[in-house]
């Protein structure tokens, strides 16, 4: 018994006379370290099942009682999050899920993956980020790791949650606790790039803080992870990423509108052009852009970029080609019914597809909801089909699509308009039957007989 005691005593001398990031560490390569993670939608839970699974106690947080009440029962709501892990984690003990902040007190490390949406005015809504950040602060420990991992505005680490956490704690970043930013690469769908294996990026406040969150992050994934001097850069950087694409994709939009003029079919002038191995990549037109990162990314830094007096205007010009796609596509959609001496007014429309991009059931932000509200607003009839969602929920409303097609209910519509092309779909027997199809992806590329089909 005395023995134990001395060696009690020496190893609590040993950790007193470490410092923080030797102590972390130390608690990282022991997998001695609870892990909290705040939202458990589609970053944070993929993200909190991944810490379980590599051997670290984790505590999901999230306001939504319903989450937290499927979560702690095992039941998976994520497509990118196999059903059995979840179950699996939740009965060994190695994860559950709280609405209760009070529980930060007992985690090591913590990271934020809450919504970033824009408000009515087209500005970044950090309300999320700001209350959770509160929330953590009552009960933030010395020795603790906090990570941003939601897509935000350069900045937003360093000059919202750093006083926050200070203020709210009574501790002193860099010497009580680490600050980093991380954000998050999340592709619903993707069948090759997930959570654990896709290369991720840190930035911290202090090179210490950068090594321990770095090694953590290690310590729980597969792909590479890349280092930055400093959480602005993280958060640029992740900026740069989506506005890189919204900015292309706007470019063959907008050549989608001159080449329809033109008479040039824009999608084999894409196939034609990345036939070139080198400087070049294909993006690819539609009817306007879909989830939470593209069509929202470039609002943030337009935003900040005003704070500094400058003027974005390559990025806001994209923005403006994107947004009014949905408008374009029922102008075009209207010409393709006057081609079949119909017109809008009155006519019966099935959209094929509201999820923002094939082959997933995520709907946030899709293009297609505002191409069936503007159809409807001109005087249709319009109904939509989508395997994936059965209905949607929109301002507040449910709406819902029909259960199935077949040739009966294809021929009994003045047009088809495909705005997802999911695999599901057999566009074969949608061609033999539909009087005229407007297809906006392209979804029919394999079909040889085409003359009621009309591109984009």
């Amino acid at each position: 018994q005395y023995y134990r005691m001395v060696q009690q005593i020496t190893r609590s001398e040993k950790g007193n006379n470490m410092n923080m990031k030797e102590r972390l560490l130390e608690k990282i390569a022991k997998r001695d370290i609870t892990v909290g993670v705040v939202g458990l939608g589609y970053v944070g839970l993929p993200l909190a099942v991944e810490k379980a699974k590599a051997g670290f106690k984790t505590i999901g947080f999230d306001v939504q009682e319903e989450k937290v009440k499927m979560v702690n029962e095992g039941h998976n709501y994520i497509g990118d999050v196999v059903n059995e892990d979840l179950k699996e984690l939740v009965e060994s003990g190695m994860m559950k899920a709280t609405s209760d902040f009070s529980f930060v007190k007992d985690v090591d490390f913590i990271a934020i993956c809450v919504p970033t949406p824009l408000d009515k005015h087209q500005e970044p809504d950090i309300s999320y980020v700001k209350s959770s950040t509160e929330a953590i602060s009552k009960h933030l420990s010395r020795d603790t790791m906090v990570v941003l991992e939601s897509t935000t505005y350069p900045g937003t680490t360093e000059e919202l949650l750093l006083p926050i956490l200070e203020e709210g704690s009574g501790l002193k970043c860099g010497e009580d606790f680490y600050l980093g930013f991380s954000p998050e690469r999340v592709d619903p769908g993707n069948l090759i790039y997930k959570t654990k294996n896709t290369p991720k990026v840190v930035g911290a406040v202090g090179k210490d803080a950068t090594e321990v969150i770095s090694a953590m992050y290690r310590e729980v994934l597969e792909g590479e992870i890349y280092e930055v001097s400093s959480p602005a850069i993280a958060e640029m950087e992740k900026i740069l990423e989506n506005t890189y694409r919204n900015i292309n994709i706007g470019l063959v939009n907008e050549l989608a509108i001159l080449c329809n003029k033109m008479g040039i079919s824009l999608w084999e002038v894409i196939d034609a052009a990345k036939t070139k191995p080198y400087g070049f990549q294909a993006f690819y037109p539609g009817p306007g852009l879909g989830g939470h990162c593209i069509p929202l990314d470039p609002y943030y830094l337009t935003w900040k970029a005003r704070e500094f007096g400058f003027h974005t205007s390559m990025i806001e010009n994209s923005m403006i080609i994107n947004d009014k796609m949905p408008e374009y596509t029922v102008d075009r959609a209207a010409s393709v019914l006057n081609e079949h001496k119909k017109a809008l007014n009155g006519s019966k429309v099935l959209v094929l597809g509201v999820a923002y991009k094939n082959n997933i059931d995520d709907y946030r932000e899709s293009p297609a909801l505002n191409v069936i509200d503007i159809l409807k607003e001109r005087g249709t009839v319009t109904d939509f089909y989508d395997p994936w969602i059965p209905k949607y929920k929109r301002n507040g409303e449910w709406h819902e699509g029909i259960s199935e097609i077949n040739a009966d209910i294809i021929k009994g519509y003045d047009l088809i308009l495909v705005a997802t092309a999911h695999d599901a779909y057999d566009y074969e027997m949608i061609r033999k039957n539909a009087v005229a199809i407007f297809d906006t992806r392209n979804a029919f590329k394999d079909v040889e007989e085409r003359d009621n089909i009309s591109l984009l």
